[in-house]
């Protein structure tokens, strides 16, 4: 798959394109039913598959304040985007200038010039150009103008809607379960494993921390069963995936005020981790955080973590 950073970057061999445009923060359901589309059309027309979106988020430019956070970061989105077998993703840099364009402006310069666009495919609720000004009832105006065709998909699955904002809403509340039906796949916080306080070493249960700018939603305090993936390792590998309970936030019990993400990988106190990149995949929340009387009894409920961890990750 290739990537860019501007469309007119593509080779001049390229071909003629079916294009997609959308922040697709996460990569859900929705988005995926939207790449899926994008690729039989390409398939069907002899065309290549092209998906548009933008760096940073547009609201992080225009509203700083209103800007939501990341589901993903760009290179796990693109790592997600990859998965679903399109051509090429073009990752605009957002800019006031892009911003200002309008949407005839914008459609002209990316999507005909650039792309040579025989088919756009988008969410119906899709809106683009200066103040959001243009819909899909513009871009199909302007698909009559420039010779492409537009076909307009809604983002709803069965019974809900699928949308970034319900999974950031989900996640937050620790129901990591219910935001996976959105998503299609567990959801997950990737970052560098580094040294933490070592307190679940001492424990007898090592950690893999991860750094503070481990890129992703965090999802709410507690304890969560969970996976975590070493992206360095080929996904064959038997230690590219492995089973652990996952901590999140401080950690009452020694007074520690710095909020982490940490994860126990069932009965494995062998893993050198450091300096590695993984993903920690949220599974299942099994209880929130607790501040214990004594080491004992946090030592036993870990003791109880790790079991139902265990049972709840275990093939059916």
């Amino acid at each position: 798959m290739l990537r860019l950073t501007d469309p007119h970057d593509l080779p001049a061999d390229f071909g003629p394109t079916v294009v997609t445009l959308g922040n697709f923060d996460g990569v859900h359901r929705g988005h995926a039913a939207v790449m899926q589309r994008v690729a039989e059309e390409a398939h069907a027309r002899g065309l290549k598959s092209v998906a548009v979106t933008f760096e940073p988020h547009p609201l992080a430019v225009l509203a700083p304040d209103k800007a939501p956070e990341m589901l993903t970061g760009m290179k796990d989105r693109l790592f997600l985007l990859e998965q679903l077998g399109l051509d090429a993703v073009v990752v605009m840099p957002f800019t006031r200038e892009l911003a200002a364009q309008t949407p005839r402006e914008f459609v002209e310069a990316t999507f005909v010039d650039a792309l040579h666009a025989r088919c756009v495919v988008v969410g119906k609720d899709t809106r683009f150009g200066v103040k959001n000004s243009g819909d899909i009832t513009t871009l199909s105006e302007l698909g009559g103008e420039f010779g492409f065709d537009v076909i307009a998909l809604d983002d709803v699955g069965p019974g809900v809607r699928w949308s970034s904002s319900q999974v950031r809403e989900l996640i937050a509340g620790g129901k990591v379960d219910e935001a996976a039906e959105v998503l299609g796949r567990n959801h997950c916080v990737v970052g560098e494993v580094v040294k933490g306080f070592q307190r679940g070493r001492e424990l007898g249960f090592p950690t893999a921390n991860l750094a503070r700018d481990a890129e992703g939603v965090v999802p709410a305090d507690g304890v969560y069963a969970g996976w975590l993936v070493r992206r360095s390792l080929a996904q064959d590998d038997p230690e590219y995936r492995l089973p652990a309970a996952i901590s999140v936030g401080t950690n009452p019990t020694f007074d520690i005020p710095e909020r982490t993400v940490e994860a126990y990988v069932l009965d494995r106190t062998d893993l050198d981790l450091y300096g590695e990149i993984v993903a920690v995949e949220f599974v299942q929340h099994l209880r929130g955080n607790v501040k214990f009387d004594s080491i004992e009894a946090l030592i036993e409920q870990m003791t109880r973590d790790v079991e139902a961890a265990r049972d709840l990750l275990a093939p059916a």
